[in-house]
């Protein structure tokens, strides 16, 4: 009989936990749903496939397996019932008859193919969760069960990461996370000291080049900020959570809680801080728009972090939101928390995240305000890198080219949008699930993002290499002044000779309902320029103060860099130093943007879908303010007002309470801004341009 030492839960643990299986507790909902998960798989037919597509019914066959597999090896260690095991036991016997035969998986993707899936990164899943599994059951197994396992199936696909699959195995990348945590799990299992060392330090044992402590070093900023984007990094932190555990219980001597300034904790909380109101993510670089914090990195990291950094009453909220726990000794400790302390209505405060190891790649700004209604308010702004490491691998590719993006939430959803990535997960029709062409056709072109495009073009030329070498610049973030909250920030040269300062305000005013937006967005040039002032949102366009001349046969709005993907639909002349306005329905709540262009120009009225054969895109509006100049202010109020609701026939404030904007001053040193509204004092907005010197003001005129 093999020696046993825990991995996630010990003797005591499973103990502890097992006296909730029929309690009315958060955890003890937990573990029955997964027992009727493990039930449902246990009832079912036993399927081992071999090859297939990704996203086919074979790889979400393998994927329910070692997931099951996973539940019922750790519900076997709680509730000591042996059909757990027998399955667990059962089911590895068979890959491992088949895995040795299995050649290369079929594989449409960039990235080298496993013997079960399409590509490496699902594979070491498999072998991280498959490890755990057998490490709950070893000690009841025969040894002709163990040999045939060990040797044939676990041996064979950690020999597979780190030798056939050296270069993957060591990449920096979250596809190295999961590779290093998923040999290092399996090493500790079956006791060889070589791959944990492989894993922790890299290939090269330098801690530099592979490994997880370089993952640790490189891929996150001072903040906790991971570089692939907030999508990536939930996906990142499950395996290196569950490293952290093992290593903790392993090697505790390494004080991986620790390490690099409770680097693993800061990495959590960022996730939790940038997340907007209803859970969702925001989407930098690439990035689903549905995924949220009850992924299951999220609720791995609540657990974790209330195990090892202490109870917070933010962890508290946040598990309550999430309806679940991880099971182990932090849920214990949570639960028992939850039992004895009423619901709050908490929201995370305002907060700069700062990007680069030392926090010198710029930053991601968040205004967060709970107005009268109770309703939370966000406004996020992104000057931070641009999501790869010049000279690092190639699969650092998922960063969108969209400095100074702009994202904003209130009413339960984001109203001014980022559109994300261009995939269909795992939908296998829809280009095996795959990233489309047109994620970088459009998604990830400057036009697709709440910006300002230069000449019709990209930011960077599209080239993610000269991207990585620049970064924005804070230049101020206020959330103390008397009149709300302020954020300001520069980019310069992402465009050549092109210098850009966009400075954003959340005021809390008597003349609105909602906190009153103000984006003043800068550009100077000493060359003329074409720049385009975009906004992204759902719903159905309202009203637009000016008549719009409508195209009764839509062409596309340009013919590169991601306007051949946009609809021209409508336009309208703008004079110079007119104030133009339009209003839009999303949901139950109006929006209006009031704007002026001081050299005059055109407000457009766009669509996505052009030049979409397939119709890969989603089809929503956008709008775009262009104007010709040197040096240019895009000066705009964003509102939110009003209530629709249909069934009731119900609609009222429909329109905005600003009526228009007037651009009083701007120079280097200083932009000066009138707001006029419908009622009420009309408010002159002033903001320090000065680097080093940044400030705002707000006063009634």
């Amino acid at each position: 009989m093999s020696t046993w030492s825990p991995l996630f839960i010990d003797n005591d643990d499973a103990a502890a936990l097992r006296i909730h299986l029929t309690r009315n507790t958060l955890l003890g909902e937990t573990l029955r749903l997964q027992q009727q998960q493990v039930e449902q798989w246990l009832n079912a037919p036993l399927w081992v496939p071999g090859h297939g597509e990704g996203g086919g019914p074979e790889h979400t066959q393998h994927k329910l397996n070692y997931q099951m597999m996973n539940l019922a090896g750790r519900l076997w260690l709680i509730t000591q019932d042996a059909r757990y095991k027998e399955r667990v036991i059962q089911i590895l016997c068979i890959y491992a008859d088949r895995y040795p035969q299995l050649g290369d998986a079929i594989s449409h993707d960039t990235n080298p193919p496993g013997r079960l899936f399409h590509q490496t990164l699902n594979e070491h899943m498999f072998l991280l969760y498959a490890a755990e599994a057998w490490h709950c059951v070893k000690t009841e197994s025969t040894a002709e069960q163990i040999q045939h396992i060990e040797s044939n199936l676990l041996r064979l696909m950690a020999h597979d990461a780190t030798h056939t699959h050296a270069a993957t195995f060591d990449i920096v990348h979250n596809h190295g996370m999961w590779s290093v945590a998923a040999v290092a799990i399996c090493g500790y299992v079956l006791g060889d000291d070589e791959w944990v060392l492989d894993s922790l330090y890299g290939l090269a044992r330098d801690s530099k080049t592979g490994g997880f402590f370089a993952q640790l070093n490189q891929l996150f900023s001072c903040d906790g900020y991971y570089i692939e984007g907030l999508y990536y990094q939930r996906f990142a932190l499950r395996p290196l959570l569950l490293l952290a555990e093992a290593i903790s219980r392993r090697q505790p001597e390494l004080n991986i809680w620790e390490y690099n300034h409770r680097i693993i904790q800061r990495a959590c909380y960022t996730l939790f801080a940038l997340a907007f109101p209803d859970g969702t993510l925001p989407a930098l670089n690439d990035a689903s728009k549905t995924m949220n914090l009850r992924d299951e990195g999220a609720v791995i990291a609540v657990n974790l972090c209330w195990q090892h950094y202490g109870a917070d009453a933010h962890l508290a909220e946040l598990a309550r939101w999430q309806s679940c726990v991880w099971p182990g000794r932090g849920a214990l400790s949570l639960c028992e928390h939850l039992e004895n302390s009423p619901a709050q209505s908490l929201s995370w405060p305002s907060q700069l995240v700062r990007d680069g190891q030392n926090g010198e790649r710029g930053a991601i700004g968040v205004l967060r305000f709970r107005d009268k209604e109770q309703d939370d308010n966000m406004a996020l702004l992104y000057w931070g890198g641009h999501g790869n490491i010049a000279g690092m691998h190639s699969a650092l590719n998922h960063g969108h080219f969209d400095g100074l993006h702009l994202s904003l939430f209130n009413r339960g959803k984001e109203f001014l949008r980022d559109y994300g990535f261009g995939r269909w997960v795992n939908i296998e029709p829809k280009f095996g699930g795959r990233y489309i062409a047109e994620n970088s056709s459009y998604c990830k072109q400057t036009v697709a993002h709440n910006t300002v495009v230069v000449d019709e073009g990209c930011q960077h030329n599209f080239d993610k290499d000269c991207s990585a070498l620049h970064h924005g610049e804070t230049h101020f973030f206020i959330t103390d002044h008397p009149s709300g909250q302020g954020m300001s920030a520069r980019c310069n040269d992402y465009w050549p000779g092109v210098n850009q300062l966009r400075t954003v305000l959340m005021l809390d005013l008597s003349q609105c309902e909602k906190p009153l937006l103000i984006d003043l967005f800068s550009i100077n040039s000493t060359d003329l320029h074409q720049y385009d002032y975009c906004l992204h949102g759902r719903g159905q366009l309202i009203k637009a103060c000016s008549t719009l001349a409508y195209a009764t046969q839509w062409s596309s709005l340009g013919n590169q860099n991601g306007y051949q993907h946009l609809w021209d639909c409508a336009r309208s002349k703008i004079e110079a130093g007119q104030s133009t306005q339009f209003t839009w329905l999303d949901g139950d709540t109006f929006y209006s943007a009031t704007g002026v262009l001081p050299g005059g120009g055109e407000f457009i009225v766009a669509q996505t879908g052009a030049s979409d054969p397939q119709f890969n895109l989603r089809v929503e509006p956008a709008w775009l303010w262009r104007t010709q100049g040197t040096d240019v202010l895009f000066a705009t109020a964003i509102e939110s007002h009003g209530y629709f609701d249909e069934a009731s026939e119900t609609s009222r404030d429909a329109r905005p309470q600003v009526s228009r904007v007037e651009v009083l001053e701007h120079n280097a040193e200083q932009s000066k801004v009138a707001v006029y509204f419908v009622q009420g004092e009309t408010i002159i907005v002033t903001v320090d341009n000065r680097p080093g010197y940044g400030q705002f003001t707000v006063q009634p005129l």
